[in-house]
């Protein structure tokens, strides 16, 4: 696909002509509206097409011809779930849609959507006809509430896998906890990333997650505010959890309703969570935090850190305890030299390690760079030139078997 405003290729166009073996088409990411005529022609001479996944430029009519074209169906991204201005458009209701969906669902090979961008609420309800057959559904575009929410999620018994938005509030996390016992995989998002937003879901909503959807898997959760009493409950309901990633907007935040750190609820999640391979912290955490990881947490594979911590200790903790431990995120913590130097004996088994917003100086990545000459060295700098100091802004430590880049713009320095 070429993206040049200049010159702008109709690659839908450019597939040969007669029947393909195309079993998966997907656009989503491509700005540019594609020629629907090509589109749909495409479509219909891919007859064991599986997986489509269109832009927001294709809507809800052009939707419903594409899908009458695809008996063998299993993953739909919708693009814009609206009526655009198309002739296929004109008079187009909820039913027509309704019916669109309820052939897909006859043949129970629609398992998984997503998309519903600049979506009209009105026309959620057509998806309803194969809720129950659904094992994924991905409401990340789709600031859907918990009125509309609600009504449907009550039906996917077999989902495994959701995306949403926090606009679903507590109410839809609790009602997603009574149905959705099959959940595995969580992933709840910031309609309003900034740190002084409405809080929308909480440890409440967390918390009616670990009791309902025993088989969690992984979750990513972002919130205003969270408890210790909640994660802790994650912990001891979700034991074959393998992803635990918490986003408490806002910098240091304590334990909601006690005012102590959070340490005990990261705690309780690599003690009792043996299959953890990959965390984020956040919320006030103190070095104790950093213990409880180096001491329990021996399939961790990648960590990210942010607003952390007390003192090098932790960071040695972390070096020091999680021997398998592959991608390290370091971000805006009081660690320096001494806490980057204790883990020497680790970096070779690491595939990358970023430090930012840090206490480090050139003398201590210096050292580090001159003791494991087979790691890549690389300090970046946010500040100009004539404003450098001797602390380190950015470093990325990483594997190479090509050895350092050549190609490193002004404000990388290579050691």
């Amino acid at each position: 696909m070429n993206d040049d405003e200049d010159e702008v290729v109709d690659w839908v166009a450019a597939f040969p002509p007669g029947p393909t073996d195309l079993e998966s088409l997907s656009f989503e990411c491509y700005v540019r509206p594609v020629s629907f005529a090509a589109l749909e022609a495409l479509v219909a001479r891919s007859p064991r097409l599986s997986r489509l996944g269109v832009n927001e430029h294709v809507s809800l009519g052009q939707l419903r011809r594409l899908m009458a074209n695809t008996p063998r169906l299993s993953h739909l991204g919708t693009g814009a779930f609206r009526p655009g201005d198309g002739p296929e458009d004109v008079g187009l209701d909820v039913e027509q849609m309704a019916s669109a969906f309820a052939s897909a669902g006859r043949t129970n090979t629609l398992v998984s959507l997503s998309g519903f961008r600049d979506f009209e609420p009105e026309y959620l309800p057509a998806i309803a006809a194969v809720s129950v057959n659904l094992t994924s559904l991905d409401f990340s575009f789709c600031p859907i509430t918990p009125d509309q929410f609600l009504p449907f999620v009550g039906q996917c018994h077999n989902l495994e896998r959701l995306h949403v938005l926090d606009s679903v509030r507590d109410e839809g996390l609790q009602a997603t906890a009574r149905t959705c016992k099959k959940l595995q995989v969580l992933h709840v998002l910031p309609l309003n990333i900034h740190e002084d937003a409405d809080e929308l879901v909480s440890a409440v909503g967390l918390t009616a997650i670990a009791e309902g959807c025993r088989g969690l898997r992984s979750t990513l959760f972002f919130c205003q505010s969270m408890t210790n009493a909640a994660v802790i409950a994650i912990s001891q309901n979700c034991m074959e959890l393998k992803v635990f990633r918490l986003c408490i907007m806002g910098r240091h935040q304590p334990d909601h309703v006690t005012g102590e750190p959070m340490d005990e609820g990261f705690g309780a999640i690599v003690r009792n969570c043996s299959k953890l391979t990959r965390l984020s912290t956040s919320g006030r955490l103190t070095d104790r935090a950093f213990e409880y990881i180096g001491k329990y947490a021996k399939s961790l594979r990648t960590l990210s850190v942010a607003f952390a911590g007390d003192s090098d200790l932790a960071l040695q903790h972390i070096l020091q305890g999680c021997s398998k431990l592959e991608k390290l995120e370091i971000r805006d913590c009081p660690f320096g030299d001494a806490g980057l130097l204790s883990g020497m004996h680790h970096f070779y088994n690491m595939r990358f390690l970023w430090m930012s917003g840090c206490h480090l100086t050139l003398q201590g990545c210096k050292e580090v760079a001159r003791r494991l000459p087979r790691m890549v060295v690389e300090l970046i700098s946010s500040q100009p030139e004539n404003e450098k100091t001797d602390g380190v802004d950015i470093l990325y430590m990483y594997r190479s078997l090509e050895g350092p880049r050549e190609d490193a713009p002004p404000f990388v320095k290579i050691l």
